[in-house]
């Protein structure tokens, strides 16, 4: 008996050796698949996403609920382009620093009130020094106070989905735990300033600039040195906006280009401000290394689809947008193919902008995604009348 148990666990102890060498000669990680087993980094929560896809490539406790600091002023940023685009504003525009402006405490650059600047210094105060002063300037000139612009803000912020997210304050320097947002939502704001007002970049490039402060006590001159180091640290920086507070640690949002390839790089609660940049430029370098982009622009020549019982015969065809894929798995992308799917024929009406078909993307068998095709113009549905026109004018031809 007691042989036949030693053979039994000499069988077994083979058995779980012969399965432990196979786990370690035939299992690799891949990179893009498993991004835990490729990247280390220190901060608590932290996101890695491609801009033009919006697509996550590395996320860590991405949706607990953290103080941001001063990358509240992401959204502020926001809100003051958006007004610049409706015309509400222009970068000429001059603001007036309020008593309650000039005593916001933490990063400033020391406005008085009363103190006149243009709407283009203000955004640089604010996105270079991250000054809190010129942030609650901005919010007072565009809503009036700064409680409408949180509000605002606030509204904002639910458009864009980022559902872990409540702003107490345009500035980030509030101690209220109900200011509070996480890794995701930080990098789904970045996305929407950087991709729908790229010309920010020409404020989150600065490294060091001067401005004049113009009082009642005279001009004085002063200067404003970037809060984001990385910007010295990693060449394919391009922003975006550091915060820092007792409360929330360390905290970044970092963007960076690379061969036609936008990053985001979110970290929060850093221990301290080396670990935030480091971790940072760990997320960045790792998503350059496993990232490749499939990009269409669309600009061929559809064909034109006949229509049944229109005023017209026929009705023009346009893409909706661009397409664009990312690949993080090293795959040869110079095999996608694009297939039409349209129908032949359609009936009357055809509404200009509504859906006519769609552009799908493969590679081999694999479907990558596909892009709308809309209706062009719109082809209106023939009455009694217009049939007898068609017939007349064909008995001319």
């Amino acid at each position: 008996m007691m042989r036949i148990r030693f053979q039994v666990k000499k069988q077994i102890l083979c058995l779980l050796f012969s399965c432990m060498l196979f786990a370690v000669f035939t299992t690799e990680p891949v990179k893009g698949q498993n991004a835990e087993m490729d990247v280390k980094v220190q901060s608590p929560s932290a996101i890695l996403m491609e801009a033009s896809t919006g697509q996550v490539i590395y996320e860590r406790d991405a949706d607990t609920k953290r103080s941001p600091a001063s990358i509240t002023k992401i959204m502020t940023l926001i809100l003051i382009f958006d007004e610049l685009k409706s015309g509400n504003l222009k970068l000429d525009d001059e603001v007036t620093t309020s008593a309650y402006a000039k005593s916001m405490g933490g990063s400033q650059v020391f406005l008085e009130e009363g103190e006149v600047q243009t709407v283009e210094t203000m955004i640089k105060c604010i996105v270079v020094a991250s000054a809190n002063d010129a942030s609650v300037a901005m919010a007072e000139k565009i809503c009036g106070s700064e409680e409408a612009f949180v509000e605002r803000m606030n509204a904002r912020a639910k458009e864009l989905g980022m559902t872990e997210t409540h702003f107490c304050d345009c500035c980030g320097l509030t101690s209220d735990e109900q200011h509070y947002t996480s890794a995701r939502d930080v990098a789904l704001m970045s996305r929407e300033l950087i991709t729908k007002y790229p010309e920010i970049y020409r404020y989150t490039k600065i490294w060091m600039e001067d401005i004049t402060h113009v009082t009642q006590k005279g001009s004085t001159p002063f200067t404003l040195s970037s809060t984001n180091k990385l910007l010295k640290q990693y060449e394919y920086t391009t922003g975006l906006k550091t915060g820092s507070t007792s409360v929330a640690k360390y905290c970044f949002s970092a963007t960076a280009h690379k061969d036609g390839i936008d990053l985001i790089a979110v970290v929060m609660a850093a221990p301290d401000h080396k670990v935030r940049f480091a971790d940072a430029k760990t997320l960045l370098t790792y998503g350059f290394s496993v990232c490749s982009i499939y990009h269409d622009a669309n600009t061929d020549t559809l064909p034109k689809l006949k229509v049944k019982g229109g005023v017209e015969d026929t009705v023009s065809l346009r893409y909706d947008k661009e397409f664009r894929y990312l690949d993080l798995n090293g795959q040869d992308m110079s095999g996608v193919t694009k297939k039409w799917e349209l129908s032949e024929t359609v009936p009357a009406p055809a509404t200009e902008g509504e859906k006519a078909g769609e552009a799908v993307y493969y590679l081999g068998e694999q479907r990558l995604g596909s892009v709308d095709i809309l209706y062009a113009q719109t082809v209106e549905q023939a009455d009694y009348g217009d049939c007898i026109k068609k017939v007349f004018l064909k008995t001319l031809l």
